[in-house]
Order: structure tokens, then C-alpha cells, then sequence
């Protein structure tokens, strides 16, 4: 006790308390030891062949630091072209799902327990087949004798086949199926955390149906829609396996058109700004996000 009241008197902590925050930072050195491994899966997985990508977007055909890769984005028009299709395709992508993953999910936050498993079910079993198959069989489908346009003629729908492959159409259909999932999911998560009481109180106050659900239901499942929205479309503006089989060539994605300068040209440097690009333009709609939603609690549910 005495020694305490001497280190008070001289100005300097108590024992028991630099011996406490010793054992703090000790904590602190022995949860970042555990998380090491992470981060250097992080490092080596993330961080080294971003930092290659930029490091050889500013290399020029002569070996040379230069910016003559972002130069010829701003002078060919294809490039142009490429970005505004992908943000495009995204952004309509993100639409449909939401469009119809919305009343989806309303759906599924609705049903008994006891159901919910067996609906959420075919909601998942996209997710047990590759991409790949999936973009296939809707080519099989969508094609002009495929399953659609042979049933659609034959009870009387349309008397000649719709074109709705190798076009924006049918790659809008393979991404929303694709993407589907990823906004029901935590769309889904967020309602299921809504109180109903909540809509019988706005009953009780007097409020119709559609007016509780637009004034209450509604911005409360806002958050999980964000989130939801946001993955869709970020996934949506990498994609590449459904634009090349369902847009045949004619819908050109970024990621499209990457494969090609490294197929015809094998120019890793031209690739690599537009790999750039499309990742700053990745993180500048996540900032844009950020300002007009509050993304920790869209992602994450806080306040």
C-alpha cells in the first residue's frame, strides 16, 4: 500500500497497473501471432499479384516506365466501350436480381421453419453445380431449337424462335440466375430479423397493407438489400465465362476483353491497366456506396 501511495506521490502509474498493461500488450503480440498465418496467405495470395498487376500496367513495350497502356484506354475507343458494357450488364444484373429476389425473399421470411429449409433449398442448388454447366445449359435452353422457343411455338406463345443467346439478353439471364443467390441471401437474413409485431402495431395506428410495409417493412429490409445489391453487383463486374458463351462474342466485358489482349497481343502490360482500372473503379462505387449507405450496417448489421 505504502509503495502504491510513493508511486502516486512521484507521478509514475502503480505497479498493479503497468503490470496489468504489460499483460495487455503481451494479449495483443499473442492474438497477432494467431493471425499470422492470414495475413501471410493474404500477402502472398492478394497483395504480391496486385502489386505485380500495377507494377506492369505502368511498364511500356520497351521495358521503359510508362504510361502509354492507360494513354491508348483513353485513345480506343473499344476500351470505352468495354467499361461501359460491364457496368452496364452489371447494374441491370443487380436490377433483375433485386427485382426479383426481393418478393423472394419476402417469400421465404414469411414461411413456417418447417418450410423454409426445403424452399431455401432450390434456392442453394445453383451453388452444388459449376458455373460453367449452368452457362451451358441455359445455352441449350435459350438457343433458337432450344427447350424455350420449341415449347413457346409449340403452344402458340410466338410463331418464330426469339433470338435470346449471343446477344445482352441472354447473358442477363445466366448472370441474374448466377447472381440470384447472393442478394436473397443476406436480403433473406435481414428480414427474418424484423419484428411482425411491428406491421400489426402500424395496423393498429391505423396504417393500410401497403403503407405499413412501404413505411416500416421496407427501410428496415433496406440494409439487406444494400448488402445484398453490393456483392451482385462487384461479382457481376468480373465475370467472364457467361458474357463469352451466352453474348458470343458480342456483349465484351472488361474481362473480355483482357483475355483477348493476352490471347491475340499476349501484351500483360496492356492487360494489367485495364485489370487496374477496373479495380479502382471497383473501390470508387464501394466509396460512393459508402457515402450514401451506411455500409457497416448494410454488411454487417451494426448501428
Amino acid at each position: 500500500m505504502a509503495g502504491t501511495t510513493q508511486s502516486v506521490a512521484n507521478g509514475k502509474p502503480p505497479v498493479h497497473t503497468a503490470e496489468l498493461k504489460r499483460q495487455a500488450v503481451r494479449e495483443q503480440w499473442a492474438l497477432l501471432s494467431l493471425s499470422v498465418p492470414a495475413i501471410v496467405i493474404i500477402f502472398l495470395v492478394i497483395i504480391i499479384p496486385v502489386g505485380w498487376l500495377f507494377y506492369l500496367s505502368f511498364i511500356g513495350s520497351e521495358g521503359q516506365a510508362s504510361l502509354e497502356h492507360y494513354r491508348k484506354m483513353i485513345e480506343y475507343k473499344s476500351y470505352a466501350r468495354a467499361f461501359i458494357t460491364t457496368f452496364k450488364v452489371s447494374f441491370l444484373t443487380t436490377l433483375i436480381c433485386i427485382v426479383i429476389g426481393y418478393p423472394l425473399a419476402y417469400f421465404l421470411a414469411q414461411l413456417p421453419a418447417r418450410w423454409v429449409g426445403l424452399f431455401m433449398l432450390a434456392v442453394l442448388l445453383p451453388f452444388w453445380t459449376s458455373l460453367l454447366v449452368r452457362t451451358y445449359a441455359w445455352l441449350v435452353l435459350l438457343q433458337r431449337k432450344g427447350l424455350l422457343n420449341e415449347f413457346a411455338m409449340d403452344i402458340g406463345l410466338w410463331e418464330k424462335p426469339l433470338k435470346l443467346v449471343h446477344n445482352l439478353t441472354g447473358t442477363l439471364i445466366g448472370m441474374a440466375h448466377i447472381m440470384l443467390p447472393f442478394l436473397v441471401l443476406p436480403l433473406y437474413n435481414a428480414m427474418k430479423k424484423i419484428d411482425r409485431d411491428l406491421m400489426q402495431a402500424a395496423s393498429n395506428l391505423g396504417a393500410t397493407p401497403a403503407k405499413a410495409f412501404w413505411q416500416v417493412y421496407f427501410p428496415l429490409s433496406l440494409p439487406g438489400m444494400v448488402a445484398g445489391a453490393l456483392i451482385v453487383f462487384v461479382l457481376s463486374l468480373g465475370f467472364y465465362v457467361t458474357p463469352a458463351v451466352l453474348g458470343g462474342g458480342r456483349v465484351i466485358m472488361v474481362a473480355t476483353q483482357i483475355t483477348a489482349i493476352l490471347e491475340n497481343q499476349f501484351n500483360w502490360g496492356a492487360a494489367s491497366a485495364l485489370g487496374v482500372v477496373l479495380l479502382v473503379a471497383t473501390v470508387l462505387v464501394l466509396v460512393l456506396a459508402a457515402k450514401l449507405f451506411k455500409l457497416d450496417t448494410a454488411l454487417f448489421g451494426k448501428g
